[in-house]
């Protein structure tokens, strides 16, 4: 084991290694982050070197986090960060000894889906309705559930309108780990980017969703928008996840297979689908304005 080897020179090779593995951009971030504080709570203990850090080091840590009233879901995430890591300086043979093997997860309370309700639904599209861009975007959102990641990247030639004969779609370009998949638009989705196209800007960028500038509308533009409306709309506790929570919930309810939401959700397991079906209630008359698949 080489002895001038640090945490800090073992971190950037334990990144390279992720990012050689594919692993989704999000995951190396949320990695990269997690690792570089576990190592400067290590550093404030006097221990950089590898081989050093020891089991009640990493618990340390954790206590600490939970002092600094980390959610036991981020405590979570960071154990499984820092057993990986420590786990691959084992396998490079860059330590002997792991000392992560040991942690043990906190126990997690599955938190219930934020589900907009009939009223909710109707007051975010009512919120929207005078802005053609935001309303094409609230509606993208609720009618299909797509990812706001996804909705980003979207380029005009993926939409595709409906017609009196056929129904409209979206391609959903794949994206590292995720495949390539076609999601079925019905009519309110497919009017409202038909509508928004017409006062879209010439722009060369071929982004779908783009400012007045003719630059492509980012995340957090997106989220900064949909949580203004959220706010006009009278809608508290909302994410824009939830929009998507609210697609596959509702469809479920409406008696949509399992495998064809999975599908259109992109869901890599049908595990994740059927999560929902605990929190679904049988529709009523009220919600059967939402749009159908």
């Amino acid at each position: 084991m080489a002895s001038n080897q640090t945490l800090k020179t073992a971190h950037g090779k334990f990144i390279d290694f992720l990012k050689g593995q594919k692993r989704a951009s999000a995951t190396v971030i949320a990695y990269k982050k997690d690792i570089e504080q576990l190592i400067s709570h290590l550093e404030n203990k006097g221990k950089s070197g590898l081989g050093e850090a020891v089991t009640e080091d990493l618990k340390d840590f954790l206590t600490d986090l939970s002092a600094k009233s980390y959610t036991a879901k981020s405590v979570s995430r960071k154990i499984n960060s820092t057993r990986t890591f420590f786990k691959f300086l084992k396998s490079e043979g860059l330590i002997k000894e792991d000392p992560a093997g040991a942690l043990t997860h906190p126990q997690l309370s599955p938190k219930a889906p934020r589900i907009l309700s009939a009223v909710e639904y109707r007051a975010l599209r009512d919120a929207a309705r005078n802005d053609i861009r935001t309303r094409a975007v609230v509606e993208l959102l609720l009618q299909t559930g797509i990812r706001i990641g996804e909705l980003a990247s979207l380029e005009v030639n993926d939409f595709k309108a409906a017609t009196s004969k056929h129904g409209g779609e979206l391609r959903i370009a794949p994206f590292e780990n995720r495949p390539e998949r076609a999601v079925p638009l019905n009519l309110a989705a497919s009017e409202a980017v038909k509508q928004y196209l017409t006062i879209r800007p010439q722009s060369k960028d071929s982004h779908l969703f783009i400012t007045k500038t003719g630059k492509p509308l980012l995340i957090r533009n997106i989220r900064a928008t949909i949580d203004r409306y959220f706010k006009s709309g009278g809608i508290e506790n909302a994410k824009v996840n939830d929009l998507r929570h609210t697609f596959v919930a509702y469809h479920l309810s409406r008696g949509v297979s399992l495998v064809m939401i999975s599908k259109i959700a992109g869901h890599k397991r049908i595990s994740t689908t059927e999560k929902y079906l605990e929190y679904i209630e049988r529709p009523t008359e009220e919600k059967t304005e939402l749009g159908e698949l």
